[in-house]
């Protein structure tokens, strides 16, 4: 690994809800607002960010983990800022603190994990399972 944040160290994502972000399932649409599985989808996103600077050629992000909170909707079209904070870093887990907002109302907030492995040891994993 390279490039290790310290704590408290942010990044920052702007998305804008598309229709494809709703809250929709196999029996069709249940709310034309900013689903939690997207919001979840896009705080994991957000928290990447510090993996794509730590991780060497040969390693790989994995999800752990992500908390979703989610406090109000977000409409079609909405501009949400992420912000992720890096509550900790012990060995090669990653864990950070993350809000999103539209404009200055919190829509959502939580954590997320990730660990960074060896791409080697990633496709092992994978391959582990085919045979189960």
């Amino acid at each position: 690994m390279k490039n290790l944040p310290s704590i408290g160290e942010q990044r920052a994502y702007v998305v804008q809800v598309q229709p494809a972000d709703t809250a929709s399932f196999a029996s069709g649409q249940v709310h034309p607002v900013y689903a939690t599985f997207a919001l979840a989808r896009d705080a994991e996103w957000v928290c990447r960010l510090f993996v794509l600077e730590m991780k060497e050629e040969d390693e790989e992000g994995i999800g752990t983990f992500v908390t979703v909170d989610h406090h109000s909707p977000a409409l079609v079209g909405s501009q949400v800022h992420f912000t992720a904070t890096v509550e900790s870093l012990q060995g090669n887990a990653l864990i950070c603190s993350w809000e999103a907002k539209v404009g200055e109302r919190l829509l959502a907030s939580g954590r997320q994990g990730q660990k960074i492995l060896k791409k080697t040891r990633i496709d092992t994993l994978f391959a582990s399972l085919q045979t189960i």
